[in-house]
Parts: C-alpha cells; sequence; structure tokens
C-alpha cells in the first residue's frame, strides 16, 4: 500500500509516497543506521530504547518509509504491545527535510493505521534531552500527552513517556 501526499519545501511542490516496508532497502538502512547512531549519540547510556533492524524486524512491529521520488525521506514503526496498545517506534526524518511536514505525516499516518488495528491506546518514548524538543512538540501537537512509563519500562530521567487515547475526545 502507497499512501501519496503533497507538501511544500523552499516553495517546491513534492510528493510524498508513505510505503509499507522498505527494511531490505539500502536506502532505508542507511537511514535507518544514522537514526539508530543519533539516538544513541544524544541519550545517556542505557536509556537509548530505539529498535535496530532486526528488532523493526520482528512480527510485531509494522514499518514505513516515505519518499520524494527515489529519495527515502523519513521512517517509522508501530510495534504493537497489546491488543489494544501499540507503541511508535524508529520515527526520524531525514536532516534536509525536517519542519517540512513530512514527520507530521508520517505521524498521521501511524496513528490511522493503529486505528485501522483497533488500538484504543498509542504510546511512545522519546528522549528528555534538548535534542528531542522537536519530537515532542510534534507528538504534543498531535494530542500525546506526558504518562508514566508503560510496557517494559521503567521510570528514567533522560525518557519522556507519551501517550494518545484514541477513546477521549481532544
Amino acid at each position: 500500500m502507497a499512501v501519496l501526499e503533497l507538501w511544500t519545501l523552499d516553495g517546491i511542490t513534492h510528493r510524498m509516497k508513505i510505503t509499507d516496508g522498505g527494511l531490505d532497502d539500502p536506502r532505508v538502512q542507511k537511514l535507518l543506521a544514522h537514526h539508530f547512531k543519533s539516538a544513541r549519540a544524544e541519550t545517556a547510556p542505557g536509556s537509548a530504547h530505539a529498535l535496530d533492524l532486526s528488532g523493526l524486524k520482528a512480527p510485531d512491529v509494522h514499518f514505513w518509509s516515505a519518499w520524494d521520488g527515489d529519495a527515502v525521506i523519513g521512517i517509522g514503526a508501530l510495534k504493537r504491545l497489546t491488543e489494544s496498545h501499540g507503541e511508535i517506534k524508529s520515527m526520524h526524518t531525514e536532516q534536509a527535510y525536517r519542519r517540512s511536514g513530512v514527520g507530521s505525516t508520517m505521524l498521521r499516518h501511524i496513528i490511522a493505521e493503529a486505528r485501522k488495528m483497533g488500538l484504543s491506546r498509542l504510546s511512545l518514548e522519546t528522549g528528555s534531552w534538548p535534542y528531542f524538543v522537536p519530537a515532542r512538540e510534534l507528538y504534543a501537537r498531535q494530542g500525546f500527552v506526558e504518562c508514566p512509563p508503560f510496557g517494559s519500562y521503567i521510570a528514567d530521567p533522560h525518557s519522556v513517556f507519551m501517550t494518545l487515547d484514541f477513546r477521549k475526545k481532544l
């Protein structure tokens, strides 16, 4: 399945395509490796929870890649935790495309897919450091609120936990 979105960057209209998968594509693997490395570099030891390639290939994880023509410009994943609860994983936008709507579009896509799966709650873990402020702001704009640790997470001063409960009206 592919989802086409139009968006504008520097006055030029682009067509972004969100596709299922892509983990075997070297371009996706390169962006994923950058995400994994940068997330670990910006987080205290033991507090980084980004999934690596093998983790994203797990049967309970659904992965998407976003494309502008032949260029991968964003990635995102959804991990099913329980019958009704999912977790956003590995959201990352290529540096040159940040603040252009790629991340917002991918996040809205993941939220829509979570609803289609029948989930009633979608949560995430992100860093508490300044590097992660834009990500936390992105999630908050879509209705996510801070929450206690969920799943197998434990309280950590280097982590911020957020959730979106589909049963609550915004």
